[in-house]
């Protein structure tokens, strides 16, 4: 999504470097010098540009994607080399600390989001318009979003609310308790479900389910089973959603905005970008990342060789899952049963080499953007489907001791994939349903984590120390040094 802002928004939160600099298209104004942050919101029209520019950090969500499978048992890091991006690396290795230009990609990407949001929110009550409720709910949403990001991240992160803040009242800002970030993010997702639409006519707009979606996951996440569960259900029980017939269909740019879908981050393919500046880029850059490096064959295009899948993960599936060759592309398999393999190349990086692909979130030959389409893909980001619904819901109900449901919506789940069902006799059920149905997709590390699981699955993880990431040092020195490191690090 394109704005025009920025220039107005990069004024405010200078202790996170709000991402700006280097990047030239965010930082015109046309015509210039005649707008700056205290006169724009004159109009309906500025407030929806300003929205607008709230929902462009979406696209920084492949970042998170990465690292949430990266320091999970799903992928490696992979690429060129260890030192092509060296970040990626040391969190699969789980020897990354506070100087990890990825995390800090993460952090004040986020950051910037909340400042666009904010902005708009201190800036509510200058006019009043027809419409003027949604914008308001939407930037809620969004900053509600971007909070829970940080929080899953980092824990205990600076709380700010409706305003802007200069420089130095930035180096006083202290770290506020999870509690309160929670307590922030559930204000702002009731706000906006209660006023927004059960549709929007705009494909990738926030609505009243995509709120009350990301509730029920955030009370998951703070284990409110009976919460988590009557928002889940009332998601369910909407009717406005429901699984497509194949799962194979999920992911491809043709069926995207589906039945299935409740949020996800739209992308285009229509406008190039550089390596310089990947919050700039209006394309997806995963799929190119993730491509297979140096490929010349059918279907698929070349990329970079990021993310990929374990042996853990492969062998994880049960063989007559589908699920498992539609979400893992067995790369050797694939060109063994081509007319012509002998025809069929590819490269391998020295970052590390599976042998497998994410077939999710991968560079295909019809669905490529415009050059260099490693970073241009139009292939949206999933952040919420509904069988992540069902299966949110069935963990809460099980927790809750309603077996019963938690075995209707596990079915329901399983049905659409073809597979037989299990009787969902123990929590470990429903995780491992979690993993089949929604792996490479930016939710299983958090799983492990929350299910105090991680150390056993991880190679490296230090409970007590990797169920956090690092506050970025720079971010740290930014503030003054008032902020306290995570533990461990």
């Amino acid at each position: 999504m394109k704005n025009r802002t920025s220039q107005l928004i990069s004024l405010t939160l200078i202790v996170f470097s709000l991402i700006f600099s280097g990047c030239d298209k965010f930082l015109n104004v046309d015509p210039p010098y005649t707008q700056d942050a205290e006169n724009y919101f004159q109009s309906p029209e500025d407030y929806e540009q300003a929205l607008v520019g709230a929902y462009d950090l979406l696209q920084g969500s492949f970042m998170s994607v990465w690292i949430s499978e990266i320091a999970s048992d799903n992928t490696i890091a992979g690429g060129e080399s260890v030192n092509d991006t060296q970040g990626l690396h040391q969190i699969d290795e789980m020897t990354h600390g506070g100087v990890n230009s990825e995390l800090r990609s993460l952090f004040r990407w986020n950051y910037a989001g909340i400042t666009r949001c904010n902005f708009i929110m201190e800036n509510k009550n200058n006019i009043d318009f027809t419409g003027k409720d949604k914008i308001l709910a939407e930037a809620k949403f969004l900053r509600a979003f971007y909070y829970f990001e940080l929080v899953k991240f980092f824990g205990d992160v600076p709380l700010i609310v409706d305003e802007r803040i200069g420089a130095q009242e930035a180096t006083e800002i202290a770290r506020s308790p999870v509690s309160e970030v929670y307590a922030q993010i559930e204000k702002d997702l009731l706000d906006a479900a209660s006023v927004l639409d059960p549709f929007s006519l705009v494909k990738g707009k926030a609505t009243k389910g995509a709120a009350t979606a990301l509730l029920g996951k955030v009370f998951l996440y703070q284990k409110k089973y009976t919460e988590a569960a009557n928002k889940l259900d009332e998601v369910i029980n909407s009717g406005a959603y429901s699984l497509i017939s194949d799962y194979a269909d999920l992911f491809t740019v043709a069926n995207e905005n589906n039945s299935e879908t409740v949020f996800d981050v739209e992308y285009t393919g229509a406008e190039g970008g550089g390596y310089g500046c990947l919050i700039c880029l209006e394309g997806n850059a995963g799929p190119g990342f993730q491509g297979i490096r140096q490929y010349n064959g059918p279907v698929y295009g070349d990329g970079n060789s990021y993310n990929l899948p374990t042996q853990n993960l492969y062998d994880a599936f049960d063989p007559t899952d589908p699920r498992r060759d539609m979400t893992i592309l067995d790369i050797d398999a694939f060109i063994a049963a081509q007319a012509n393999p002998e025809n069929i190349t590819y490269g391998i990086g020295a970052g590390g080499h599976t042998g497998y692909y994410n077939n999710k979130y991968i560079k295909r030959q019809n669905e490529l953007g415009l050059p260099d389409n490693d970073l241009t893909s139009p292939v949206n980001y999933r952040v919420i489907r509904y069988a992540d619904v069902l299966l949110m819901a069935a963990e809460a109900h099980f927790q809750n001791g309603n077996v019963s449901e938690a075995q209707s919506k596990v079915d329901e789940v399983r049905n659409r994939a073809g597979v037989s069902n299990i009787t969902v006799s123990s929590i470990d059920d429903i995780f491992n349903e979690r993993r089949y149905e929604l792996a490479c997709e930016g939710h299983w590390f958090f799983d492990l984590v929350r299910w105090g699981k991680a150390e056993i699955a991880i190679d490296g993880f230090q409970t007590g120390k990797h169920e956090l990431f690092p506050i970025p040092t720079l971010e740290i020195d930014l503030a003054g040094g008032n902020w306290s490191q995570n533990s461990g690090y």
